[in-house]
Order: structure tokens, then C-alpha cells, then sequence
């Protein structure tokens, strides 16, 4: 029994000649005052390590956020003085945020836990080694300064440095975001007039019409997938089976799956939310399927080899029969040199479908804040728990993408005040 935990856990058991360090947000003046500022349209780096070390985790937190700003603001992280980002995601996406809307995920390599005000905490657990130098950035190409309403940044990445070299056999972290924001149906699904059903009958023996994850050129390994349907279409619409083309792979590919709920641990057509170790639906935003859907899945105990590339790919329903808005964030390991990503479209054009009226609640979400804190400071201990209770849970209802709920309820507090 003691030798599987061991074999589990081999970097808490094991004592190394590594040393350990965090860079962080802290107050340089002794101060509380402990985050950054990332204005509109700067570039800011988080981070800048000489090597050899691996990072371990990296959080951060933003307080009273403007959704838009998980699609506005983009993650990079270079490795080795590359010229070209391993990693180059939509901030948000990059955490585990699908769509712009918040849910609280309880995984091993990715967690979201709820704070104040519309702040959660975010958190990515994949190792991420590198040779001689780690650099991480955030550019915001928001209209904003990042942070939302309380314009701070506050973050933590903790690494260690290694004692030796980086063992041969070790791939490098990259992570890359892609978008269909509405994929096309055949022409033969057209003449059949089998458009948004389900499909049980239709055939696809070539992959070619499937959504794109990731195609990517090397040596290395598949670890994580997220992935974000916006259902337009309406109804079932996951009989999407994964096909991963692996190497020389022509038809059938080495991995093919059978719907998008085998892939994300489910049962059938889930319903209902959840978040587990590995696996997870952890955004389902309607119970009829419409709208928006996340799921996640971490190959962590059973990554995906190949050698040469990798075309990693989704059916959209079965035999690609519906129209929907894909986006993804694929996780996966290889050694350098990549194959370079394709230029991320604008901000204005990455951002999800929204309600008419988004702006319009916004504005009330924080006209209410300030109202509340006003309040706060005017009646200090008195200030009633239910008020505060009824806007935490407001604040939540916002982030999540319920925004109508949150409309009516940010009228209800402000009768309150």
C-alpha cells in the first residue's frame, strides 16, 4: 500500500537538490496594495525565469471582473527564448472559463473557487519544465483596464529551479485556442434536409467536415482538452464522435470515440452539471441543451503519443450535422521546435454571443456595487446580512451568464437601499 502512494505522489516522498520560489503580485513597499494594473492594449509579463525549472501552479484573481475580459485578455508563455508563444490562449479559456460564463470547477489540473463580489479564484496545476528561460505575459486587448470595476490584477507563479539539466525525455507545455463560431454542414447533410436533428443513420468515414482541436507537427503528448459549444441550433447535440488522426494515420484514425458525453465521463446526454478529478460537464446552461455547454477532460494517467503529429478533431452531431459555435483550448506536451499557431482572431471577434441588453446590466452590476459600498461605509456593522447575501448571490448569478436573473434581482437590491 505504501509503495502505490509512493509511486503516485513521487515528488512529495522523494527530497530533491531543487529549490523553491514564487513570483507573485506582493506589495514591493511592505504595503497591502498587493497586484498589478494592466491597462488597455498593454503588455505586461507576469514572469521572466532563468532556467533550468519547471513552473507548478499559477493563480490568479481579479475583484468585481467584466466577463468579456476572460475573452479580451490573452495568456502567452515562451520557453527557451522561443520567438513563437507555446501558449497563446484567451485568458479565461485558458482557466477553464467557457464562454465568458463562470462555473466553479473541482478538477486536479485546473480549479475555479468562488470569492466576493464577482471574484473567483483561478488555478492550473500542468507542470511546465523549461531548459534556459520562462517567460509569461498577459496583453489586454480590452477597452479597459484588466480587473473590471477594482482594476487589480493579483496573481502567483510558483516554480522551482532545478538542480540539473531537463532530462532528454521531457516535452515542453503548450496550449492553444481555436474557434469555429459556427461550423459549416455539408452540402449532402443540406439535400437531405438533416440539418440540427439528431442523426442516427448518416455517415462519415473521412473526418474531413469535423471541428479542428489542434494539428500540430512533433514529439509529444495530448493532456487536456476544453471544450465550448454554444448550442444555436438547439436540442441533443452531442452524437459528436473524437477522432484523433495520430502520425501517419489515413482512415480509421487510432483513436475514434462514440459522443462528446463518452469523452467527458458522462452518461448519456447529461443534463446536469458537474466536476470531477478528470472529467467534467461543468456548464450546462439550459436544460434542453440550448445555449451555452463547457465540458473538460485531463489525459493525465492516459495521454494521447504520437510522434511525427497529431489532428485532433470533433464531429458537430453525428456526421457533422450541426451548426453550432465551437471553441477549445487543447492541452499537450512535445519537444521543441513547434509547429507555429495561426494568428488569434481580434478581441471583438473571439467574444461569445451575448443578450442585447449585456451592456445595459453591466452598468447596473456596478452602479449597484458602488451603491453597496456606500451603504457599507455610512452603517459599518450594521449594514444588513440579507442585503449583502442577496448581492453576493447576484454578483454569482452575473458571472455565471445568467443575466436576465441578475437584471431583476440587481432592481430588487436597489429597492433595498
Amino acid at each position: 500500500m505504501i509503495r502505490i502512494q509512493f509511486e503516485a505522489f513521487p515528488s512529495i516522498c522523494k527530497l530533491y537538490n531543487n529549490s523553491s520560489h514564487r513570483i507573485s503580485s506582493w506589495d514591493k513597499t511592505g504595503r497591502n496594495i498587493d497586484f498589478i494594473q494592466i491597462k488597455s492594449n498593454e503588455t505586461v509579463t507576469l514572469a521572466d525565469i532563468e532556467g533550468p525549472g519547471i513552473i507548478k501552479h499559477i493563480y490568479f484573481t481579479t475583484i468585481l471582473p467584466n466577463p468579456l475580459e476572460f475573452r479580451n485578455a490573452i495568456i502567452r508563455m515562451y520557453w527557451d527564448n522561443e520567438k513563437s508563444p507555446s501558449v497563446e490562449v484567451p485568458l479565461g479559456d485558458f482557466f477553464g472559463v467557457s464562454n465568458c460564463r463562470l462555473r466553479l470547477i473541482n478538477s486536479l489540473m485546473v480549479s475555479i473557487f468562488r470569492g466576493i463580489s464577482g471574484s473567483y479564484g483561478f488555478n492550473i496545476y500542468f507542470p511546465m519544465p523549461f531548459s534556459s528561460h520562462a517567460k509569461i505575459e498577459i496583453e489586454n486587448q480590452g477597452p479597459s483596464t484588466l480587473g473590471g470595476y477594482i482594476t487589480g490584477f493579483w496573481y502567483h507563479v510558483d516554480y522551482e529551479k532545478l538542480d540539473d539539466k531537463l532530462p532528454k525525455e521531457i516535452g515542453y507545455f503548450h496550449a492553444q485556442w481555436n474557434r469555429e463560431d459556427l461550423t459549416k454542414v455539408s452540402e449532402r447533410i443540406l439535400k437531405k434536409k438533416k440539418k440540427n436533428i439528431s442523426l442516427w443513420t448518416g455517415k462519415n468515414l473521412t473526418g474531413a467536415d469535423n471541428y479542428l482541436i489542434l494539428d500540430a507537427e512533433g514529439d509529444g503528448q495530448l493532456v487536456g482538452l476544453l471544450l465550448n459549444i454554444d448550442n444555436i441550433a438547439g436540442g441533443w447535440y452531442g452524437e459528436g464522435d473524437d477522432m484523433i488522426f495520430i502520425d501517419n494515420d489515413t482512415w480509421p484514425p487510432s483513436f475514434h470515440g462514440t459522443g462528446s458525453e463518452e469523452i467527458f465521463g458522462g452518461g448519456a446526454s447529461p443534463k446536469h452539471e458537474y466536476s470531477g478529478p478528470y472529467t467534467g460537464f461543468h456548464l450546462i446552461e439550459n436544460f434542453d441543451y440550448s445555449g451555452n455547454n463547457g465540458m473538460y477532460r485531463w489525459y493525465i494517467h492516459d495521454p494521447i503519443r504520437f510522434k511525427k503529429r497529431v489532428k485532433w478533431t470533433i464531429e458537430h452531431g453525428h456526421a457533422n450535422n450541426f451548426e453550432n459555435d465551437y471553441s477549445s483550448v487543447a492541452y499537450w506536451y512535445q519537444k521543441e521546435p513547434h509547429k507555429k499557431f495561426g494568428s488569434l482572431p481580434e478581441a471583438q471577434e473571439r467574444l461569445p454571443r451575448l443578450p442585447l441588453n449585456y451592456q445595459e446590466i453591466w452598468e447596473e452590476y456596478v452602479a449597484t456595487y458602488t451603491s453597496i459600498n456606500t451603504k457599507k461605509q455610512q452603517l459599518k456593522d450594521k449594514f444588513p446580512e440579507k442585503t449583502d447575501r442577496s448581492f453576493q448571490d447576484t454578483a454569482h448569478e452575473f458571472m455565471q451568464g445568467k443575466y436576465q436573473i441578475a437584471k431583476a434581482n440587481l432592481e430588487s437590491i436597489r429597492s433595498m437601499l
